[in-house]
């Protein structure tokens, strides 16, 4: 009798499913008995599993569960949970026919005959994988900004942490450099501090520079250049490394000018960095060979050595970002893999080609900047760096604002011995009450002070009477953003300097400022 009741309460609650959900075709509905199989389903659940009725009617419901959840148990679980409570709703993987698997929401509430008692199950599902993908992305996207964000944290401060402590470096090697000693011991470490000192440089500007390609914040002020007057510049930049390593180094330019439009600032920087590549996987003593010409609609740079090669697995990839020669042949001359990759991103930024050939290990390479020429151009006006009728050397009152005091004293120390009278103060405000007391020609002024930073104190200098004519320049461990400029605009700075400031930048800078009156 019971079997005929549950056979006909089946049979009603089949009839009433039919009428209810056969068209519902966004969720999946299907019902179960009290054992778990299924008696009836939807199209929307054929749709979603991949079963046709007649195959699935009869099967216990586990089979659209994962293996880990039929192990603890969650298809029981649902049945139980939805018995005791009147209702359970859950997330999670499902199976379809086919063994793939989508991200569901279900519930489960049991349903009630005329008498009160629990006949079966009803099953409600709606496949929600797209927005989980979604969902996904969008975490994965918030996760690659964040990251991004924290690696531009990192590699300013890096620039900054790394860049502060070769200024008193430098400035002390050229405080040694003034005193004219005959001792060639001395002169030799010197040498080795200064090519050191420029490595650490350059290599936290390359960090910088491919960081800024990466994410497109590079830009390039370009004009009309000489080719032959960049190159010559890059070759003399580059020497010092390359003697360093006893090459012999030979440079060809063309009697003609070369036009072409560019950065001359990135352009010379293409050269150093393929100079300076070969140089360090050229073998001591090894042959350089820079040349410049012309082939067809295009000018030509070449940069040729005798080095160690590359090998021909690792040529298609020798441009890309972190990438070296084998380690047992270049552990000894290895770097980060950088300098390539930056010259080829700065080449396409000028619309040219950079090109690698080596015949193998042991053979040495070539490498070929190909950009296009600059047709009938003019040559240009030479800038001078003196203001009209100014003389050079005069004796300045410079007033420098540093808190790092090895970097204040060797920096101080180096402009008196250029005969210039200097002052000191360590912080903003002591900075300011300094200026209002004796009115400076040169302020020399940290951006990061502590308190009261760089911008603020350049800011209230220019609101001192007869401090318009005032050289305020700007010195910072970090590469300004195009916000630091603006900033810069803002609050009356002359000058943005990135330490460590060269001592002929800053002698040459000394030299256009006229001193407002005579110092002692």
């Amino acid at each position: 009798m019971d079997s005929e009741n549950t056979q006909l309460s089946n049979q009603q609650l089949r009839s009433k499913f039919e009428l209810l959900a056969t068209d519902a075709t966004e969720y999946a509905v299907f019902l179960v008995d009290l054992d778990g199989r299924l008696i009836c389903w939807n199209v929307g659940a054929e749709h979603l599993f991949g079963y046709q009725s007649p195959e699935i009617v009869g099967q216990h419901f586990s089979r659209f569960f994962t293996p880990d959840d039929i192990l603890t148990g969650q298809p029981e679980y649902e049945l139980k949970t939805a018995l005791a409570t009147g209702r359970v709703e859950s997330n999670r993987w499902q199976l379809r026919k086919d063994g793939s698997q989508f991200w569901c929401h279900a519930n489960v509430t049991p349903l009630l005959d005329e008498h009160k008692q629990t006949r079966s199950f009803a099953r409600v599902m709606h496949d929600l994988t797209e927005n989980v993908a979604v969902k996904t992305q969008r975490e994965r996207a918030d996760g690659l900004a964040e990251a991004n964000r924290n690696k531009e944290e990192f590699m300013a401060l890096l620039s900054h942490e790394l860049r502060s402590p070769l200024s008193p470096i430098r400035n002390a090697l050229n405080i040694l450099r003034q005193m004219k000693t005959n001792d060639p011991l001395i002169e030799q470490a010197g040498n080795i501090i200064d090519r050191q000192v420029g490595v650490m440089v350059k290599l936290v500007d390359d960090l910088l520079d491919i960081s800024r390609i990466t994410k497109g914040k590079l830009r390039l002020t370009k004009e009309p250049v000489e080719l032959r007057v960049v190159v010559n510049n890059a070759a003399e930049s580059a020497r010092t490394f390359i003697d360093a390593r006893k090459h012999e180094f030979s440079v060809s330019l063309p009697t003609a000018s070369i036009w072409v439009e560019a950065d001359p600032f990135r352009l010379e920087q293409i050269v150093v960095n393929l100079l300076n590549n070969a140089a360090k996987y050229t073998y001591t003593g090894g042959l350089i060979r820079l040349s410049v010409g012309q082939e067809g609609d295009e000018a030509v740079i070449r940069v040729k050595d005798n080095g160690v090669g590359i090998a021909p697995a690792l040529l298609p990839h020798i441009f890309e970002l972190f990438t070296q020669v084998d380690g047992s042949l270049g552990r000894s001359y290895g770097g980060l893999g950088i300098g390539l990759a930056l010259a080829r991103n700065l080449v396409e930024m000028h619309d040219g080609r950079l090109q690698a050939t080596s015949a193998g290990l042991g053979t040495g390479c070539e490498f070929t900047v190909k950009l296009p020429l600059l047709h009938n151009h003019a040559l240009p006006a030479v800038k001078t760096m003196l203001k009209p009728g100014q003389p050079a050397g005069q004796s300045l009152h410079i007033l420098v604002v540093e808190d790092n005091v090895d970097a204040a004293d060797s920096l101080s120390l180096l402009l008196r011995l250029h005969g210039h009278e200097v002052q000191v103060a360590r912080t903003g405000p002591s900075a300011i009450e300094m200026a209002a007391a004796d009115r400076p020609d040169l302020i020399l002024l940290d951006i990061g002070l502590p308190g009261m930073d760089g911008y603020q104190v350049a800011k209230h200098l220019r609101e001192l009477p007869d401090f318009a004519g005032v050289t305020i320049c700007a010195l910072t461990g970090f590469t300004p953003s195009e916000a630091d400029r603006q900033r810069q605009h803002e609050t009356g700075f002359n000058h943005y300097y990135i330490k460590p400031l060269s001592l002929e930048i800053l002698l040459e800078l000394c030299k256009t400022i006229v001193p407002a009156s005579p110092h002692e």
